[in-house]
C-alpha cells in the first residue's frame, strides 16, 4: 500500500510537470540555450596565447600595416586610449602594447613573463634591415583574478538578490491573495511598489557591505579609486536591477512562469556582462549584445573604479545609462502593475 501510494505520487508529479508547458519548455530549452550562447562566444580556432594591445592609426587595425600583426596566436586588440593601454600593460592585462600611429614603438612589463616572450615574436617579426621600434618600460603590480572578478562576484550576487528578492516575491504576494487583500486598504501601487524597492535596496547595501569587507579582510584586493564612487555605481545599478525585476512581476501570476522569466534575463546578463571571463577578443555581435544588459555597464564602472582608479566623471556614462534606464522601467512597471 505504502508503495502504491508512493508511486501514485510520483506520476501525479511528472504529470504536473509535463503538463505545464511552460516549466517543460524552459527545462528543455534552457540548457540548450546556454550551451548555444558560450559556442558563440568561444567558438572559433585554437587559443591565442599572448594579449597585445594596438595603437593603431583612426583606430582601425585594418589600417596598421606591420609585420608583427601577422603573428600567429597572438590575439591583438585595438588601444584608443594610450594612458589607459599603458595602464594595462603595467597590471599584466596586456603582454605588451605596441604603438603604430607614427614611428613604431612598444610598452612592455619587464616583470612579466608573457610580456618578455611577446618581444621576443616582435623581434622575430621585424626584418634584418629594418629597425625594433624604441622600447619603454613599465612597472605595474599584476592584477590577481580575484581582484579583476570581484566586482563581477558582488554584481551577480546583487542581480540574484533583485531580480528574485522583487520579481518572484510579488508574484508570489499575487498568487497567495496577499496583493488582493492590501488592494483593499488605502495603499496605492506607487506607494507599495516604491516600499518593494526601498526594502531590497536596503538588503542589498547591507549585503554588499558585508561581502566586500570581509572579501578585502581575507584577501586584501586591490582598490585604487573612491568608495564613496564604488558605492553609487553599485547603488545605481541594484536600483536598476530591482527595476528589471519589478517589470517582469507586474502582470505575471504564475511562480514557475516568473522564474522562468526571471532565470532567461539573468544568464544572458551573467554571461555576456564580462562578471567571470572578458569580452575582449569576442565575436563582435556578442559585444555588442553585451551592451544592452545593464549588468554590463555595472561591471564595467565596478571594475574601473577599483582597479584603475576612475572617478565619477569618468564613471558618468555609465551612472547616466543605469539611472535613465531605472526611471524608464519603473515608469512603466508603475503603468502595468495589477493587484489580481
Amino acid at each position: 500500500m505504502r508503495l502504491r501510494r508512493f508511486l501514485a505520487v510520483v506520476v501525479a508529479r511528472n504529470r504536473e510537470f509535463y503538463r505545464d508547458r511552460t516549466s517543460l519548455g524552459w527545462n528543455l530549452l534552457f540548457p540548450l540555450f546556454t550551451v548555444l550562447i558560450f559556442a558563440f562566444i568561444f567558438g572559433g580556432g585554437p587559443a591565442d596565447q599572448y594579449k597585445v594591445g594596438v595603437l593603431a592609426p583612426g583606430g582601425d587595425l585594418a589600417a596598421a600595416r606591420h609585420p608583427f600583426l601577422q603573428t600567429p596566436y597572438v590575439r591583438f586588440l585595438v588601444v584608443t586610449d594610450e594612458a589607459a593601454g599603458v595602464g594595462k600593460v603595467g597590471r599584466h592585462q596586456l603582454d605588451l602594447l605596441l604603438d603604430l600611429r607614427g614611428t613604431p614603438r612598444y610598452w612592455i612589463n619587464e616583470e612579466s613573463a608573457n610580456g618578455r616572450l611577446a618581444e621576443q615574436l616582435l623581434r622575430g617579426a621585424v626584418s634584418a634591415d629594418a629597425p625594433m621600434p624604441p622600447r619603454e618600460a613599465v612597472q605595474g603590480r599584476v592584477v590577481r583574478y580575484v581582484d579583476w572578478v570581484l566586482p563581477g562576484v558582488i554584481a551577480t550576487n546583487m542581480m540574484f538578490s533583485c531580480l528574485w528578492g522583487v520579481g518572484y516575491v510579488i508574484v508570489r504576494y499575487r498568487k497567495n491573495g496577499v496583493l488582493r487583500r492590501l488592494q483593499a486598504t488605502p495603499l496605492g501601487p506607487f506607494e507599495f511598489l516604491a516600499a518593494q524597492v526601498a526594502s531590497r535596496l536596503l538588503v542589498v547595501a547591507i549585503v554588499t557591505t558585508l561581502v566586500y569587507v570581509l572579501t578585502d579582510l581575507l584577501m586584501g584586493f586591490a582598490m585604487h579609486g573612491s568608495h564613496l564612487v564604488l558605492a553609487l555605481v553599485f547603488f545605481a545599478g541594484a536600483a536598476c536591477l530591482v527595476s528589471i525585476g519589478l517589470l517582469v512581476s507586474v502582470r505575471t501570476r504564475s511562480e514557475e512562469l516568473a522564474d522562468g522569466l526571471l532565470n532567461l534575463l539573468s544568464w544572458p546578463m551573467m554571461i555576456f556582462s564580462g562578471a567571470w571571463f572578458s569580452l575582449e577578443g569576442a565575436h563582435p555581435l556578442a559585444q555588442a549584445t553585451a551592451q544592452l544588459f545593464p549588468m554590463t555597464h555595472l561591471v564595467a564602472a565596478a571594475r574601473r573604479v577599483m582597479l584603475d582608479g576612475a572617478g565619477l566623471a569618468d564613471v558618468a556614462p555609465e551612472l547616466a545609462l543605469l539611472a535613465g534606464t531605472t526611471v524608464i522601467l519603473l515608469a512603466v512597471a508603475a503603468k502595468l502593475f495589477r493587484w489580481s
